[in-house]
């Protein structure tokens, strides 16, 4: 699962949890992105190793759940395709899965080379409230039949919650206690991220 994790929450968790079960994987993989080109002028977040030190906190008591620096580390911007290739090659064994939202799926065709991410995973692909079972499925298809890729539902609670109204929260002193795991939340604390001061 990757993503920018900025910050991680419950619903990320939950998500890799419920894939894990649903499909029988050995190890969910946290991959905080290094560069997305979709995500730019990034002021007023967290740095790589707090977005990395976050997600080590979040998943730390969890024995199927790792992280991975493999996009940290990228030179210049990282792309799904080439991050899901470099770990094909290196794991030939490994069957990889991709878990994507739903925002994500009906964007899908304007990332950088879906087809080549359609051949190197499966994608997993979890619902959101504004989006139904059916156009969640017709999409699903239409993609299916577009790049040749495996596409399968997620059978998981919606958890209306996203990084964006998290760091919110916090920069309009509101509390995001349970909506973070609570090593997460008292980090953010401690170091005073997102709160709009130094």
């Amino acid at each position: 699962m990757g993503g920018t994790f900025d910050p991680i929450h419950i619903g990320h968790l939950i998500l890799g949890e419920k894939a894990y079960e649903q499909f029988g994987l050995d190890q969910v993989l946290f991959m905080p992105a290094g560069n997305p080109p979709h995500k730019q002028n990034r002021e007023g977040r967290a740095s790589d190793e707090q977005r990395m030190e976050m997600v080590r906190l979040a998943i730390a008591d969890n024995p199927h759940f790792a992280i991975s620096d493999e996009e940290m580390n990228a030179d210049g911007y990282t792309y799904t395709y080439l991050t899901l290739e470099r770990l094909k090659s290196q794991n030939r064994a490994c069957e990889y899965y991709f878990i994507i939202g739903a925002d994500s799926l009906f964007d899908f065709d304007h990332w950088r080379e879906p087809g080549r991410i359609c051949q190197a995973a499966k994608l997993l692909v979890a619902g959101r409230n504004h989006v139904s079972s059916f156009q969640l499925e017709t999409q699903m298809q239409l993609l299916r039949k577009q790049f040749h890729g495996e596409f399968y539902a997620l059978d998981i609670p919606n958890i209306d919650i996203s990084s964006k109204i998290v760091r919110e929260w916090i920069a309009d002193d509101k509390t995001s206690r349970y909506y973070l795991p609570e090593a997460v939340y008292e980090y953010i604390q401690e170091h005073k991220i997102y709160n709009g001061r130094e």
